[in-house]
């Protein structure tokens, strides 16, 4: 495999570990570098336990596994590299310091992207000399089971970083939107806080419980956004009229929803409220025991939509 054959993966916590696992299942080789005491031990074994789901979903075989390598040095590991994914704490020192780092060793034509959820472009690439070859590659924890991967670029980055990163990321089973415009929080984290935010002033006013709140979601429309978007499906609501008659018959009923919807802002008295529901939501299992439900649940849904979306 000669596209993008040699990989580099800086920062292997969760989100660095996870995106090791995808890249090997390729057979593409991954030489990755993170200074934390005991980081090469903990991404072996991410690596093992993810296998099998990345075998169940077909991203990789028996036959196909790319090279593993560990490196002391950010430098050593992005040499040669073809393409590289950076996911070091979200603080702007250490990513800066880091491109100060690589930038001088950087293969001509390497891609580094960025899983940054909570910095901009901008402000990240502010630690290059030459900003050209860096993009935002967003992912969705877990990166090896969820497809979405958030890419952008702007008036410093060369076009064919930009279009190289959406080509890469397709070949390792993603699934890409392109940021046109930078915004905090980019695309979908923004959907989500929007959500989330309305679900919390649901608990805060004593509409729901947030198990209640939680089952609102999982039991009902997000079985339907697994499916479409939340606009394609608006336009499937009215039948043949389609979405100009669904907004026709709904525009009074999201108006007055909209103008209803709460205005908040965490705080540690309504964190220990959520925290309190979640309690008693999850009925004392552990983040670990809720974790392997939640990507048993992803990997059977990814297993019966892949075939259709596939012939679609």
């Amino acid at each position: 495999m000669s596209e993008y054959q040699k990989t580099a993966v800086i920062g292997a916590g969760v989100i660095g570990a996870s995106w090791a696992a995808l890249f090997l299942a390729s057979g593409r080789d991954v030489a990755v570098h993170d200074p934390v005491p005991g980081a090469e031990e903990a991404v072996r074994r991410y690596i093992d336990e993810a296998w099998p789901t990345l075998l169940e979903l077909g991203l990789a075989t028996e036959t196909r596994r790319g090279v593993l390598s560990f490196h002391a040095t950010a430098a050593e590991a992005v040499a040669g590299a073809d393409f590289i994914q950076e996911s070091v704490p979200e603080r702007i020192a250490i990513k800066h310091a880091l491109y100060a780092e690589i930038e001088p060793v950087l293969k001509p034509g390497a891609i580094v992207a960025s899983s940054a959820s909570g910095l901009t472009l901008g402000e990240m690439q502010a630690g290059w000399k030459d900003p050209s070859p860096f993009v935002l590659g967003h992912p969705f924890n877990p990166p090896h089971l969820i497809p979405l991967v958030e890419v952008m670029g702007n008036d410093h980055t060369r076009p064919s970083a930009v279009t190289g990163a959406e080509e890469f990321y397709k070949l390792v089973g993603k699934i890409t939107i392109r940021v046109n415009r930078e915004v905090p929080g980019h695309v979908a984290n923004r959907l989500q806080a929007a959500l989330w935010r309305e679900a919390i002033h649901l608990v805060k006013t004593g509409v729901a419980s947030v198990e209640d709140v939680d089952k609102a979601v999982w039991a009902g429309p997000g079985l339907r956004w697994a499916a479409m978007g939340p606009t394609m499906l608006f336009h499937l609501g009215a039948g043949e009229g389609g979405l100009a008659a669904f907004c026709e018959r709904y525009t009074d009923s999201f108006n007055r929803w909209w103008d209803d919807l709460g205005v908040l802002h965490l705080d540690p008295s309504l964190s220990a409220e959520l925290m309190s529901g979640v309690q008693q939501e999850s009925r004392d299992q552990s983040p670990a025991e809720l974790s392997s439900q939640r990507d048993a649940l992803i990997t059977a849904m990814q297993r019966a939509t892949a075939s259709l979306r596939a012939a679609s």
